[in-house]
């Protein structure tokens, strides 16, 4: 009974360890735990933490024949038990005027960090977006898909519930049909890589 007992401690240990989100430096998480792989580049969110709402940057891709459409709708984030769902676009425009500034913002940050993710194998649709700024000519979409090496990259906003550094939240996506298709990554606003 003993040894039944160690070995499901055991198996859940090794569970619990594989599930885990790896930091891959400069503001950049990564996790290939489910079905959907994704790396989140909380950079933006981490400059802008006074911010009505926080911007993160998603790479998503599926793993070997699985193919995934996600709806913006099954984007969220977790902060302290509760959930958050990304406004609709016309209430984000309403609300929120800092979308090119957090867009200038992104595109000087480094981005090295995300190149050492496995992630950085897939080809990115870049033409669509949840938040598309919009002087860009990128259009907006409430799904992305994704098959192969086919990734979906696109930013995700959430209404600010008080994050500071230190916090952890997750950034959970499924599909949009299949719940068994689904991805998350856990994000620790200001983590910077311990001096060794």
């Amino acid at each position: 009974m003993k040894k039944i007992c160690l070995g499901i401690i055991v198996f859940a240990l090794v569970l619990t360890v594989s599930a885990e989100t790896e930091y891959l430096g400069q503001a950049a998480f990564t996790n290939s735990d489910g079905p959907i792989n994704i790396a989140v580049d909380a950079s933006v969110a981490f400059r802008k933490l006074d911010s009505p709402y926080l911007m993160f940057m998603l790479f998503m891709g599926a793993d070997k024949d699985v193919v995934a459409t996600l709806h913006r709708d099954n984007i969220i984030m977790v902060y302290n038990g509760q959930e958050y769902k990304m406004p609709g676009i016309k209430d984000f425009r309403e609300n929120y005027r800092s979308d090119r500034n957090d867009m200038s913002l992104y595109e000087r940050m480094g981005k090295e960090g995300l190149i050492s993710s496995h992630l950085r194998f897939y080809d990115f649709q870049w033409r669509y977006d949840f938040f598309p700024v919009q002087s860009s000519r990128i259009r907006i979409t409430d799904e992305g898909e994704m098959r192969a090496l086919i990734g979906f990259k696109t930013k995700a906003y959430f209404k600010n519930p008080g994050l500071k550094n230190g916090d952890k939240v997750i950034i959970k996506v499924r599909d949009k049909t299949d719940p068994d298709i689904w991805g998350e990554c856990e994000v620790e606003i200001g983590k910077t890589l311990e001096k060794k």
